[in-house]
């Protein structure tokens, strides 16, 4: 039967804040859907204002995380994990779309749990971009794409044998469309250029706006994107059975809930104990 372990646990308090980073993360993403260039200070300004407030509710979140009930042993596997996906994004990145950090965020986020998969979503990408060089204004948008992958993985149902892994492979493939389609709009807005049809045409309505990114995604970037749901989809199908059994077992051997209690000495002299190497028992 299907075990799951939550390393990281969410207290009631911390779905409220989960929920409201979500919804500013939204908000962010789609800011060129509901505000007209130049009414909040520029076209920049609201990408900015947004890339700020992510980063203090980010902090908010992992505050939260943390006075839940995340302990060493979370934070060991968390940075394993991390380190992992830090070191295979390189390695299929700007090749036909390929991209080899989302099927470990997929199956650890299935696992452990939606607090872990945000989290992980959130420091493999923090990671990555360490690693790579690639710290920018775009790194707050990839941190929360990934950040929804590993939280929705995690709130996926439970099932057992094939469909368990069908089901994830499935998953990772949406979960490829999604983050490309959601990551184009940390830049489409600023592509603008009038004798376009698709680019970003400030002051448009929702209607148009809209039309036009979906023409711009499916143009552009809807055959990088079929490369990355590929590859999730058959990573996973390769070495998920093997992931998930080495992830549970893990789980299983941390006990990541289980509860640390101390208990007093006992009265009397102190036990007597083996002397393993010698084979005697000493006092």
């Amino acid at each position: 039967m299907s075990v799951v372990t939550r390393a990281v646990r969410i207290p009631k308090r911390t779905v409220f804040t989960v929920a409201m980073a979500s919804f500013l993360g939204f908000v962010a993403f789609l800011w060129p859907f509901v505000v007209e260039p130049g009414s909040v200070g520029g076209a920049t300004a609201p990408p900015l204002i947004f890339g700020a407030l992510l980063i203090l509710v980010l902090a908010v979140i992992f505050a939260e995380i943390a006075d839940g009930g995340i302990d060493a042993k979370a934070i060991a596997m968390l940075g394993v994990l991390s380190a992992v996906n830090a070191a295979l994004r390189p390695l299929g990145a700007g090749t036909a779309g390929i991209e080899t950090v989302f099927f470990v965020l997929v199956l650890a986020g299935y696992v452990f749990g939606p607090g872990f998969g945000f989290t992980l979503g959130c420091t493999s990408l923090f990671v990555s971009a360490l690693i790579t060089g690639g710290v920018g204004p775009w790194m707050p948008y990839q941190m929360f794409g990934c950040a929804w992958v590993g939280l929705f993985a995690g709130l996926l149902p439970r099932l057992r044998g094939r469909l368990e892994v069908l089901m994830l492979a499935v998953y990772g493939a949406a979960s490829g469309y999604f983050f490309g389609f959601m990551l184009n709009l940390s830049f489409w807005p600023f592509s603008t250029d009038p004798s376009s049809s698709i680019a970003y045409l400030p002051g448009a309505s929702f209607s148009t706006q809209w039309h036009r990114y979906l023409v711009f995604d499916a143009t552009t970037s809807l055959g990088w994107d079929t490369g990355r749901a590929v590859t999730n989809f058959v990573a996973i199908l390769v070495v998920g059975p093997a992931a998930l059994a080495t992830f549970r077992r893990a789980a299983r051997r941390a006990a990541f809930e289980a509860p640390v209690t101390f208990a007093p000495a006992p009265d009397g002299p102190a036990p007597a104990d083996v002397d393993r190497t010698a084979g005697t028992l000493r006092t």
